[in-house]
């Protein structure tokens, strides 16, 4: 028989379920991902550090786990919400069930819970804390637990998830044939300052021919100044950009002396750096299928999201152009400076396994890099 389990939110609901992946007990902040697939992308992406994730969809694990579909080495979720589970799986390339995964990285999960009503309750009422676990059956105080977990903004979520070492990255775009595809570039050298970077993003680079280094963001002053790369490239991560301040001093000492692009977290750093504000969302922008429009042609991209944090467009300095725009919200998709060779887009373009409207910045940045300042 399953193992019970309890979700509990800091307002004082609560929901009974059954465990899978690891026995414990953990605790987060709540937010929903929309994508009907990706599962394993979306548990491994690092923005993710510090929040339970509840999937939208209701069919999870079904073509189980493989160890190439992946945005970093390790989940990084908090914790697993969803209304069914599957624990037997039906796919070629999948070597392991979603249960034993979660369990393999000692992430707690809960099934047979009513996601849409936990989806509900954080749309309406906006972020909210929550606590999963198999170990307290007393839902009272677990709520009190949830409510004692600092909120997001206070917490040091980079550091938990970006690399200690500098190093090359050479693996291209996934084939049928042979799978990841090794390729040494000849192009413009990317720094990549890594917040907590997706993989797919260093993969795309590969792709369009640059050379990629990935850096840790403590020491990318020192290491731009020291190797003298053809463009910096500031990745997605986890938590609020107001705390990470050596990428914002970074983009200020180099702007208008390298290309640089921002992406997810990146792109609320440029903003940060160039003038502006950023702000928490009620509730975020989390899976596939979101439309943004580009300002500049009018054309329409259908994109994946994952960001808690937004920039202010009135906050922007009058040098800065706001290029793309959020059209379910109205929010701040993408920046671009009017005259230094600075863009930045708040969107996942490289999202795997989809959609993919947005490759062309890849080609753009590379092509930047190429150019110079």
């Amino acid at each position: 028989m399953p193992k019970r389990a309890i979700l509990a939110l800091e307002d004082g609901s609560y929901f009974v379920g059954y465990s899978f992946g690891a026995e414990g007990e953990t605790g987060g902040e709540l937010i929903f991902n929309t994508s009907m697939t990706g599962y394993q992308e979306i548990l491994t992406d690092p923005s993710y550090k510090g929040q339970i994730v509840v999937m939208t969809y209701t069919q999870i694990g079904n073509y189980g786990v493989n160890p190439e579909d992946i945005e970093s080495s390790r989940v990084q979720v908090n914790g697993f919400v969803v209304k069914e589970v599957f624990f037997r799986y039906s796919n070629w390339r999948a070597v392991k069930s979603v249960h034993e995964y979660l369990k393999e990285n000692g992430v707690v999960g809960i099934y047979g819970v009513d996601t849409r009503a936990v989806v509900k309750k954080i749309r309406e009422r906006g972020v909210i804390r929550g606590v999963i676990s198999t170990e307290d059956p007393d839902p009272a105080s677990l709520v009190r637990k949830a409510k004692s977990i600092p909120d997001i903004s206070e917490q040091d979520l980079v550091s938990k998830v970006s690399t200690e070492e500098i190093y090359r990255w050479n693996q291209g775009e996934w084939s049928l044939e042979g799978g990841y595809v090794r390729k040494e570039g000849e192009g413009p050298l990317v720094a990549v300052i890594d917040f907590g970077i997706k993989l797919n993003i260093l993969r795309r680079f590969v792709k369009e021919g640059a050379r990629v280094v990935v850096v840790p963001p403590k020491v990318a002053v020192e290491f731009v100044e020291k190797e003298n790369p053809d463009a910096i490239f500031l990745s997605n991560g986890p938590g609020d950009p107001e705390r990470v301040i050596a990428g914002i001093e970074l983009v200020k000492r180099f702007l208008g002396r390298k290309p640089i692009l921002g992406i997810c977290l990146g792109c609320q750093i440029i903003g940060l750096a160039l003038g502006g504000k950023t702000y928490k969302l009620k509730f975020g922008h989390h899976g596939g299928n979101h439309p943004v429009k580009d300002l500049r042609t009018g054309r329409i991209e259908i994109t994946a999201q994952n960001h808690n944090f937004a920039i202010d467009p009135d906050s922007l300095p009058p040098d800065v152009e706001v290029t793309h725009v959020n059209l379910l919200d109205g929010t701040v998709e993408g920046i671009k400076h009017r005259d230094l060779p600075v863009f930045a887009v708040q969107y996942h373009p490289e999202n795997s396994p989809g959609p993919h409207d947005s490759y062309y910045l890849f080609k753009e940045f590379v092509e930047m890099a190429r150019a110079g300042v």
